[in-house]
C-alpha cells in the first residue's frame, strides 16, 4: 500500500493526464449508428415534403372547402400562382 502511495506521489501531471487519458480510451465505447446519416437526412427531406402535400390537402380540401386531391392538379397552382402574381392596377 506504501508503495502504491509512494508511486502515484513521484509521478509528474503530466504522466497523470497520460495516464487519465489513456483510462478514458479504453472506456470508450464505439458507437455504430443503426440509420447512416445521410439516410437520416434522406428520411427527414421525405417527412418534410409528405407534411408539405398533407398540410396542402387539409388546407385546400377541409379548410377550403375542396376536393382535398383537387390540390394535386397542376391547374389548381397555376390558379394559385396567377393569384399571387397578379399585376396590381396601378
Amino acid at each position: 500500500m506504501e508503495g502504491l502511495k509512494a508511486q502515484k506521489a513521484t509521478l509528474s501531471r503530466s504522466e497523470k493526464r497520460e495516464a487519465r487519458r489513456e483510462k478514458r480510451e479504453k472506456k470508450k465505447k464505439i458507437r455504430i449508428r443503426l440509420f447512416p446519416i445521410w439516410l437520416r437526412i434522406l428520411i427527414v427531406l421525405f417527412l418534410i415534403i409528405v407534411c408539405f402535400f398533407i398540410g396542402a390537402m387539409i388546407g385546400y380540401g377541409v379548410i377550403g372547402d375542396g376536393n382535398p386531391f383537387d390540390v394535386f392538379k397542376k391547374s389548381t397552382w397555376t390558379h394559385i400562382y396567377d393569384i399571387v402574381n397578379k399585376e396590381s392596377p396601378d
